[in-house]
């Protein structure tokens, strides 16, 4: 009787235990995070993305515009350090910003840290890449799924678009975000559709 009531606060302090682990389990956001930092530039982009918006990493996240800010104007000016500096603080919070990987390309680049600049590179076309595999921006039906408006304006940028006119629509459930554009090099108009749920959810429009 005795071994026996041993043996059942030994389970009972194992399964104590346990709660607090099966509590701890990081998030899909945290998993692939930690792949990509671990150098492998073949996770899956898109899920990286939408999963940050849905994980305790983005609720803990401090605001980086002020970073942001810092790390365009310091890599205009050709202050690589200060630029990377400032591009890594909006990484360490914000690892899916497209620009914040743009500009540590170009700082590292410039810098002479050749293989650093490589994986920003292969994390920037990643990142973008799951964007543009979202449907074709053509139609609502194959918009191109954003996190946030932020992704829009670096897409129509990598695309060599500069927008002239934003409207939301709500068509079948969805909220999108009809762009029309112009052609940097030879001023054509087109108009491009991003599917905007996922910011709308998360900033209670």
């Amino acid at each position: 009787m005795h071994l026996r009531k041993v043996s059942f606060a030994s389970l009972a302090l194992v399964g104590a235990l346990c709660v607090p682990a099966f509590a701890q389990q990081p998030s899909e956001y945290a998993q692939l995070l930690a792949s990509v930092k671990s150098g492998s530039t073949t996770i899956d982009f898109a899920r990286l993305r939408i999963s940050y918006m849905d994980s305790p990493e983005y609720k803990a996240a401090k605001d980086t515009s002020d970073a942001e800010k810092a790390m365009g104007t310091a890599l205009s000016a050709k202050d690589y350090p200060t630029a990377l500096k400032n591009a890594e603080t909006v990484l360490d919070n914000q690892y899916v910003n497209l620009d914040a990987h743009f500009v540590a390309y170009v700082a590292n680049r410039e810098l002479g840290n050749t293989d650093q600049a490589a994986f920003h590179q292969a994390v920037f076309r990643g990142l973008i890449d799951s964007i543009r595999n979202s449907g074709d921006g053509k139609s609502t039906a194959t918009a191109w799924v954003v996190i946030s408006v932020h992704e829009e304006y670096v897409m129509l940028r990598v695309l060599g678009y500069r927008p002239s006119q934003q409207s939301e629509m709500h068509k079948d459930g969805h909220d999108y975000d009809e762009m029309k554009v112009k052609k940097l090099d030879d001023g054509t108009d087109a108009t491009f559709y991003f599917n905007v749920d996922i910011p709308f959810k998360h900033y209670g429009v």
